[in-house]
């Protein structure tokens, strides 16, 4: 047996021990952050040490004894044990030499300020993740985004902007009419950039959640927070898709109108902090807009979503959630999916379509015929089923209670056919069975070298029931309707990101990176191949990480 300690100095954080076995002609000795241990693709464990970079976060621990996340427990949905960390985890098989640059990988790490547990999975303060690969080795570390709401909340010990679903609590009466004026010029409003992280085209990179003062640019070789991206233009706005469509030469948004219902579809060159608008889509049902947490694009077109889940002011003024929280579910105002040309800004197709419910789009392409003529855009999204209880269902409460009971909701690969021949309707089918993914599906990914082009494969977290949460990594394959199934019992799995090798040719021909919680309370990155979806490597981190959302790649200089 081997036994080894991790720990950080200046931390509060108690030294925790692990004790792994080893075998004959396996692990000789622990290793420290000064180097790397490579093994062989038969695994074993070795002893790590952290790096006395950590800044101790007194306000923001939590005790073994909430029995979350520590003393062998699953980290996922835990606050982040110090605001800072760096080192150089044990590498367990073989890292691709050729795999060379950073990925980045954003999402709420923080669930607690002192005694003051937050709700939701949503509220969280950002939380960081580098992982930097370079000639088969990996450094990796964490830091958190120094946004205003979550340096106000360490100063004051208290929550001082609203989150999703937190708001903070007014002393008095005068206090009270005080914030809600603060809400509506958005004074209020969070910049806790807990969502996304983006690279632009100039090389930038910007955090992301969906309120416009939430851009944070930050170093991603040293995670540090530089200050806010400003946009330089007078279009305005509160709010924003959390997730922009980027590229090396596009950067297109969607801003939600909610005095006038509809949403505004702007573009920014590289370079530039200017946005410029393209062109208007009115909405053509209910009292506001539809939620537009993330839209598709094509090589010529922009899609523009209009979900029955609407924005609600009303419930954004409240100081307490709704089950909906600052949405209302409108069957009644029906769903639409809107068509604009990317040269003209002008909408080319308005349709009605079934009721849906979505976060993520997948990625979307143009139909042709035999002629080369356009006649559909066929839009991929992950859909649960025009189901609202998956926001509820991300309570944090939820999430650390899983008795075993099957309570995920079921989700699919909802495919879009938007015909652009002037019919009133389109369709929304499953693109393949759900089944295939054990009827669990978010957190997709494609290679983005065919983003609004024809596609066959998507990267995606499905399902392995009875489950809370989804828990497998899973390849799809949309010709063959097939899927593949990355599953390690008890873990959390973040969502799955695609990198190609370079000078690939083929779709599938490259690694595919996430983050895992383990149910022991321990945390490893995973690399995966992206062909074959078997296992190519895994580096250990010192303890478990929370939970994370999304990601992006930034290649080597």
């Amino acid at each position: 047996m081997v036994s080894a300690q991790f720990y950080s100095p200046g931390t509060s954080v108690a030294p925790a021990t692990m004790v792994v076995s080893g075998n004959s002609g396996g692990v000789r000795g622990g290793c420290s952050f000064g180097r790397a241990i490579i093994f062989p693709r038969k695994y074993h464990d070795a002893g790590l040490r952290v790096r006395n970079v950590a800044t101790r976060l007194p306000e923001t621990e939590v005790s073994p004894e909430e029995g979350v996340g520590y003393g062998g427990k699953l980290a996922a949905w835990t606050s982040i044990r110090q605001e800072r960390w760096e080192g150089e985890p044990v590498v367990q098989g073989e890292i691709p030499l050729w795999l060379n640059g950073t990925y980045l990988r954003n999402g709420p790490g923080m669930w607690n300020i002192g005694d003051y547990n937050f709700r939701h999975l949503f509220d969280g303060y950002a939380t960081l993740v580098r992982l930097h690969f370079h000639d088969g080795r990996l450094t990796a570390g964490h830091r958190q985004i120094q946004s205003d709401a979550y340096k106000a909340a360490i100063k004051n010990k208290k929550l001082c902007y609203r989150e999703f679903s937190e708001a903070p609590k007014p002393d008095n009466f005068l206090s009270y009419v005080g914030e809600l004026a603060s809400l509506l010029s958005g004074a209020s409003l969070t910049d806790n950039a807990n969502t996304g992280v983006v690279r632009l085209g100039d090389g930038r990179v910007v955090c992301l959640t969906e309120t416009i003062k939430g851009s944070i640019v930050i170093d991603p070789e040293t995670l540090e927070t530089k200050g806010k991206f400003e946009y330089s233009d007078s279009l305005g706005g509160l709010i924003h898709s959390a997730h922009p469509i980027v590229t090396e030469t596009e950067f297109w948004t969607l801003l939600p109108d909610l005095l006038k219902p509809g949403y505004l579809v702007v573009r920014m060159e590289p370079g530039s902090n200017e946005r410029k608008e393209v062109g208007r889509v009115n909405c053509r049902g209910g009292p506001a807009p539809g939620w537009v947490h993330s839209f598709p694009v094509t090589e010529h077109y922009v899609v523009v979503p209009e979900m029955p889940l609407r924005y609600c002011a009303q419930n954004l003024l409240r100081a307490e959630p709704t089950p909906l929280y600052k949405f209302e579910w409108h069957p009644l105002s029906k769903a639409f999916m809107h068509v604009m040309c990317k040269a003209s800004g002008k909408i080319v197709a308005s349709v009605e379509v079934p009721l849906y419910v979505t976060f993520h789009f997948i990625n979307a392409y143009e139909e042709k015929d035999n002629d080369g003529r356009v006649t559909a855009i066929i839009a991929d999204c992950c859909e649960h089923n025009a189901n609202t209880t998956i926001l509820d269902k991300l309570r944090l409460q939820n999430l650390r209670s899983f008795s075993g009971e099957d309570v995920l909701p079921d989700a699919r690969v909802g495919r879009f056919t938007i015909p652009l021949d002037g019919s009133l309707y389109g369709t929304l089918d499953a693109a393949l069975d759900p089944d295939e993914h054990g009827r669990g599906m978010d957190m997709c990914t494609i290679n983005p070298a065919y983003l609004g082009k024809p596609y066959r494969y998507a990267y995606a977290c499905g399902a392995n029931r009875p489950c809370n949460f989804p828990n497998t990594l899973t390849k799809l394959d949309l010709m063959e309707k097939k899927a593949k199934t990355w599953f390690e019992e008890g873990a959390v799995p973040s969502e799955p990101y695609f990198v190609a090798r370079p000078g690939a040719t083929e779709e599938d021909d490259g690694v595919v990176i996430s983050m895992i919680s383990d149910k022991n309370g321990e945390g490893y990155a995973l690399l995966l191949d992206g062909r074959t979806f078997e296992e190519i490597a895994r580096g250990k981190f010192p303890y478990g990480l929370p939970y994370g959302l999304h990601g992006c790649w930034v290649p080597k200089k």
